[in-house]
């Protein structure tokens, strides 16, 4: 079957690229020197990432039960990741993706006899993609993203298959353009460095492959990649690999990262661009139809902002210093902070309630809807504490918690993340804290304590699926044990019970039961006696989760 691009393969694409930018995150960060060593581009990439999928994933929540058309769909992927854009190479990537959905959305229109595009349509997004990015830098730079996504639309042109095989050709010039890139840019050869946002690019493009063939692409790390220069093996590609130098501005350039959203019409918006040009360097201006995204690296912070002013409406504005040890530490109001907090996502409001009364600030976990990396931050950022221990409670989540902690230390707040994957991992953490030990003695603490919980939970199957232990149909009592199904049963007791007794048989201390709002007392009342009489010294505390909580959560400490 040919491979084309719908609706339903660009959330699927969205969300593979997430994932392998949440994978990729640290090690992007860890190689940005270009075009201000402030490591942050992994983190920056996978903020807009997460703002696009977000945006596709309303987009279909909006037209449940019917799904959205592809015009719809590329468009919203466009918007979400032009207002959440972070960073230069963020910036550029919502640009990227822009030029992309113009191509795609004018051939995907609702009412067209299919609702998908082929191999020559994604050709063509490709190289609008990345010729509209070139357009939106005020001086382009070889050896960066630009090239990156120019090789991946050479590879792609001519291809003469479906998207499948487009993507896939498109990934290896990318790959290979990639490998180039010490050669073309001065500072990267000598850090020994592929370019970030490239690296970044092409995790992008691997996601897009994957989804349309359903195949599983992992990109080389970036060491990999700075290992094998020449690229070999990519014979799609066509990089002039050329000895250049460093643009201005490379070291010693402006001390203030200026961006904000900005709506204006597209003559304000060319003026603007001039004068912005003046002010500083690393311009990128994206966007249109009235709505544009804005970044700049400027000495003088107002004079950036006070120009977005005259051209029309700016919001959401963030200037960041770029301070010392070539570290982002956004400028902060003077007021007091406490020394030390926790952020913790809690599933259920009786849980909510619960981490509150221990001082924690709480991120609810609404089924179905895990919270965003903003939502994180936003959180941290209301506990208002110059030291915050993040707890995600959900194992899916370590990729955002990842990327809101680095967000967070940008903004000057020293963060930790326990990587705890149960609310009860979380409870364990909670009940060694302590704010007046030394902060690393208290992670390390808290950290232990967590690890040392296993976690279990009781769910009802949705659908006939193969599991570890067997085949479960609609219906059936599932029974978790560390995020394996463990026991298939029919009832909420013994089903609980089975996993409480496989639970401990490996020992325990303490057993934490948290009960749905749809599990009765008289469940707890079983499982504690049954505890109680079947193994000697082992306490047993009970919790309400309320309204939002899984059906039933154990923890054995």
């Amino acid at each position: 079957m040919p491979q084309n691009l719908d609706a339903v393969a660009v959330r699927a694409w969205c969300r593979l690229a997430l994932d392998a930018l949440g994978r990729a995150r640290e090690e992007i960060d860890s190689i940005n020197v270009y075009p201000v060593a402030d490591g942050d581009t992994g983190t920056n990439l996978y903020l807009t990432v997460e703002s696009a999928s977000q945006a596709v994933d309303a987009a279909f929540t909006g037209h449940e039960p019917a799904l959205p058309s592809l015009a719809e769909t590329v468009r919203a992927m466009a918007h979400g990741a032009l207002i959440g854009a972070r960073g230069n190479s963020g910036t550029i990537l919502s640009q990227l993706l822009r030029g992309m959905a113009q191509v795609i959305g004018a051939e995907g229109e609702p009412g067209r006899e299919t609702d998908h595009v082929d191999g020559l349509v994604l050709e063509r997004a490709l190289r609008q993609a990345a010729e509209s990015a070139y357009q939106a830098v005020a001086h382009p730079v070889e050896g960066t993203v630009l090239t990156v996504a120019t090789a991946a639309a050479d590879a792609a042109t001519g291809t003469g298959g479906d998207c499948g095989a487009v993507a896939r050709a498109a990934y290896e010039g990318a790959c290979a353009a990639l490998d180039a890139t010490p050669r073309q840019l001065a500072v990267l050869g000598r850090a020994g460095v592929v370019d970030a946002g490239g690296r970044g690019l092409v995790a992008v493009l691997g996601a897009l492959t994957g989804a349309l063939s359903g195949e599983t692409v992992v990109s080389k790390s970036a060491a990999a990649h700075a290992a094998h220069p020449k690229g070999a093996g990519h014979a799609h590609a066509r990089v002039e690999a050329v000895e250049c130098e460093d643009a201005p501005g490379e070291e010693g350039g402006p001390a203030f990262e200026v961006i904000y959203l900005l709506e204006a019409d597209d003559t304000a918006v060319a003026r603007l661009r001039a004068r912005l040009d003046r002010l500083g360097d690393s311009l990128v201006v994206v966007g249109g139809d009235g709505l544009w995204n804005v970044h700049v690296h400027v000495d003088d912070a107002g004079a950036a902002v006070e120009a977005g002013v005259e051209a029309g409406r700016p919001h959401r504005i963030r200037i960041t210093h770029f301070g010392a040890d070539d570290a982002h530490t956004t400028v902060q109001p003077p007021r007091e902070r406490a020394q030390r907090a926790i952020v913790a996502v809690v599933p259920g409001e009786g849980l909510a309630g619960l981490y509150s009364e221990a001082g924690a600030t709480t991120v609810p976990a609404r089924v179905g809807e895990p919270p965003a990396s903003g939502e994180l931050v936003d959180a941290i950022r209301r506990a208002h504490a110059r030291e915050v221990v993040l707890l995600p409670n959900d194992a899916e989540l370590r990729h955002t918690a990842a990327a809101a902690a680095e967000q967070a230390r940008t903004e000057g707040v020293r963060v930790a993340l326990i990587p705890t994957r149960s609310a009860v991992q979380g409870i364990a953490a909670l009940a060694v804290h302590e704010p007046d030990r030394r902060f690393d003695e208290d992670v390390v603490a808290m950290t232990s304590a967590a690890g040392a919980t296993r976690y279990g939970e009781l769910a009802v199957a949705e659908r006939q699926s193969w599991t570890m232990a067997g085949i479960c149909q609609a219906g059936d009592m599932l029974g978790l044990i560390d995020g394996d199904v463990a026991v298939i049963g029919s009832e909420v007791a013994r089903t609980a019970v089975s996993v409480l007794d496989r639970m401990l048989s490996a020992g325990g201390e303490m057993v934490t039961l948290v009960l749905g709002e749809s599990v009765p007392d008289t469940v707890a009342e079983h499982l504690e006696k049954h505890v109680r009489e079947a193994y000697l010294a082992v306490d047993t505390v009970v919790y309400r989760g309320g309204r939002q909580s899984a059906l039933l959560l154990i923890g054995v400490e």
